[in-house]
């Protein structure tokens, strides 16, 4: 089991017909000066006696950052439009889904090892020049040291190391889709990238490329593809509305769901776990269907079990914690925790009042984000932020916002290198 911490501890050929790929490089309209890897922000750093872990929250209007230790705010950015962020994965920037495409945000934490040391480094956060042009920014998918950007608009998929993802000279792997589609992509450490296929009209299965860029699996049993997590031993799970599509060692397996519309849209995994939580929504017919059971698909075996929970959820509530455990957050306001292999109950947390999804996805309800044994759990309804401790349920620590909050993520100061799934609902009508 690992050891949980709170922050405030830590401070001591085949391809050619299926994909046109597009020479690396960087589009002219993203072009910036030169920088490093890991250009310093504008205002001076200053090194920190520990590691200093950061939030990253939007509002209407701009995005603001919190110490995530004191939830003391850190810097307050504006920024017009509907924002959406994104983990990076090298634990100090953030991606920023915004007109344009992916705008890259300097969270102004991070961590440096000199020999068998690290140091570790602060500084004002700042919305950077680099932009990773995209028509429509759709999913950003970090796993083991790659980043992958998805851009629903044109289908075009870049990808860069995530060390590197400030770096606007950084090498980049890019290939369009054949037709434009609200898609996702994710490049496994020996290089073979799974990417969605469709069109804008309908979204119908997944690819599986080789580092070589040759087709080595494919399956379009899969309408509606949405979503996609990553559990233990690098299987990927990718959501349809009949189910999931599972990739193991170059091959693709597909999961039936109980009903003949049974969609999973969202996911959250763990490399601790080889059991990914879904959600799960059995009404085709529903406007806003508020549903009351997630769904855990057994990579191993290639099955899905039903949970059935006492509230509703959406889908910023689901998450996993430091030991795999599946966290879904209710509109009862509980923080509801499921045993992954079992599909037990464990116990039910109070942390919020009783709230109502509202039926436009873009508008704010609470989300979660989970990092060192903490869950970070926006509360709009009050305009507030809460710190609560996974294994107990105590709200260790909240703090009173000046913005009402709508999304979440974390910048760790450290490379990240496992992947939780992506929580990015779309128009469901």
């Amino acid at each position: 089991m690992n050891t949980r911490t709170r922050p405030l501890a830590a401070l001591g050929a085949g391809l050619t017909a299926a994909l046109l790929l597009a020479a690396c490089g960087q589009s002219a309209d993203t072009a910036t000066p030169a920088a490093s890897t890991t250009p310093e922000p504008t205002s001076a750093s200053q090194e920190s006696a520990s590691l200093k872990p950061r939030l990253v929250l939007t509002y209407d209007g701009g995005l603001q950052v919190l110490d995530a230790t004191t939830l003391e705010l850190v810097s307050d950015l504006e920024l017009t439009g509907f924002n959406r962020v994104n983990p990076s994965g090298d634990g100090r920037h953030v991606l920023v889904s915004t007109e344009g495409g992916f705008r890259v945000l300097d969270a102004g934490t991070w961590a440096q090892a000199h020999g068998d040391h690290s140091h570790f480094f602060v500084a004002d956060p700042t919305l950077t020049d680099l932009t990773y042009a995209a028509e429509t920014p759709g999913h950003a998918v970090v796993h083991e040291g790659r980043t992958a950007l998805f851009d629903d608009g044109t289908g075009q998929v870049t990808v860069v190391d995530s060390a590197a993802i400030a770096d606007p000279d950084a090498e980049r792997r890019e290939f369009t889709t054949p037709e434009a589609h609200h898609g996702v992509a994710v490049e496994l450490s020996d290089g073979s990238v799974v990417v969605s296929e469709g069109d804008e009209d309908s979204r119908t299965g997944i690819r599986l490329l080789a580092a070589d860029d040759s087709e080595t699996a494919v399956n379009d049993q899969c309408p509606g593809v949405h979503g996609e997590a990553v559990a233990a031993d690098e299987v990927v799970v990718i959501g349809c509305e009949n189910g999931a599509l599972v990739v193991t060692d170059g091959q693709i397996s597909k999961v039936a769901a109980p009903d003949a519309y049974g969609r999973i849209g969202n996911q959250a995994g763990s490399e601790e776990s080889p059991v990914v939580l879904g959600d799960y929504k059995s009404d085709p017919d529903a406007d806003l269907e508020r549903p009351t059971r997630v769904s855990l698909i057994d990579t191993r075996t290639a099955t899905l079990t039903l949970v059935d929970l006492p509230s509703s959820y959406t889908f910023r509530s689901l998450a996993r914690d430091d030991d795999g455990e599946a966290l879904v957050l209710g509109t009862d306001g509980n923080l509801h925790v499921i045993d992954p292999e079992t599909g037990t109950l464990v116990r039910s947390m109070p942390v919020l009042d009783a709230w109502e999804e509202p039926e436009n996805w873009q508008e704010p309800r609470p989300a979660i984000q989970v990092h060192d044994g903490t869950a970070y759990i926006t509360d709009p309804a009050n305009d507030r932020l809460l710190a609560v401790d996974v294994l107990t349920g105590e709200i260790w620590n909240s703090a009173d916002l000046t913005v009402t909050p709508n999304e979440l993520t974390v910048a760790t100061g450290e490379q990240e290198h496992e992947h939780e799934g992506h929580e990015h609902e779309e128009h469901e009508d």
